[in-house]
């Protein structure tokens, strides 16, 4: 019995040992707001007061635009995923983004309710601040899935819609981000608000990109450095406990605005037989396939998907 017990402490004795080593090589404290800010705000960059957070957005390009662009980035992003085709649109249009609750440097929100309808009032709220009374709304993966339920719900704000990798089907994936899985898994999900490696980070993003060789570590940087973000990684985890109505995408059959479907050939998160799927469903509608492209399309090919916006923002 007391050799029974010796091995039991031994045991758990090596036990603690690997978790004291997980928490030293892999816990991150967060990272204080003002020094992210100093890194990831730019000159572009502005804070605005709505439903009780301070939301960071740029707001650039021709202010003379009577119909701006907004672009909205999906989970785990933030507002500069679409860098790139900012600094073209930016040329003629008026382009607005924000980090979405939850996300970047904007935090979560204040009552941890990241229900479609909480974000689809966010983006209400954020609009009419900066008194824009109608846009062409882009989004892509959650933003999408924002975008489209904004179109439902506020018809008469939105003039045209482009759905980038849209969530909001019922989907099934060939492959999910690691940090997806985790943020699911009771226990794991706990243990993810404290321990966040940076190559769960990695993988995460390489997971949605086709070509990996364009996931740069400086990129790999600024999802992990938001990450870490105060509340970004508790939010991270409310947001996938958070469960959707099962039919809600019945609603996206009544969306009448002229839509462009763009859609990475290679999305294994959200696969092509939902761009097909919004192409049934959308009755004014133009679908556009980009071979050898992910989930990310302005991100991992921002030239050849931004040709397709343009197209159509000009029709």
């Amino acid at each position: 019995m007391k050799y029974f017990i010796k091995i039991i402490k031994i045991a758990l004795t090596f036990i603690l040992l690997i978790v004291i080593g997980i928490i030293f090589l892999y816990g991150h404290r967060d990272i204080p707001l003002n020094e992210l800010k100093e890194k990831y705000a730019n000159e572009a960059s502005s804070f605005i007061s709505v439903n009780g957070m301070d939301v960071h957005y740029r707001d650039e390009g021709n202010k003379n635009d009577s119909i701006p662009i907004l672009l909205i980035h999906g989970t785990g992003s933030s507002l500069h995923t679409f860098d790139a085709w900012t600094d073209t649109l930016k040329k003629t249009k008026r382009v607005l983004r924000m980090d979405l609750p939850a996300y970047g440097l904007t935090g979560p929100f204040p009552d941890r309710n990241y229900s479609m309808t909480n974000y689809t009032n966010f983006v209400a709220s954020f609009l009419k601040k900066l008194a824009i009374e109608k846009c062409i709304i882009a989004g892509n993966s959650l933003g999408g899935q924002i975008a489209w339920n904004f179109a439902v719900k506020e018809p008469s704000m939105v003039s045209k819609l482009i759905l980038i990798d849209a969530a909001g089907y019922p989907m099934e994936s060939k492959s999910v981000p690691v940090a997806f899985k985790i943020a699911q898994t009771p226990v794991l999900s706990k243990l993810l608000t404290y321990i966040t490696p940076r190559f769960v980070v990695k993988s995460s993003v390489e997971n949605v990109y086709y070509d990996t060789s364009k996931v740069t570590d400086s990129l790999v940087d600024r999802y992990f450095d938001l990450t870490l973000r105060e509340g970004n990684r508790q939010a991270f985890v409310d947001r996938f406990n958070m469960k959707s109505p099962a039919s809600s995408y019945a609603k996206i059959k009544t969306i009448k605005q002229p839509t462009l479907i763009l859609w990475g050939a290679e999305d294994f998160l959200i696969p092509l037989k939902n761009a097909y799927q919004f192409q049934k469903d959308l009755p004014n509608n133009s679908l556009v396939i980009l071979k050898e492209v992910g989930h990310t399309p302005m991100e991992e090919s921002p030239t050849e998907s931004l040709t397709s916006v343009l197209n159509f923002i000009n029709e």
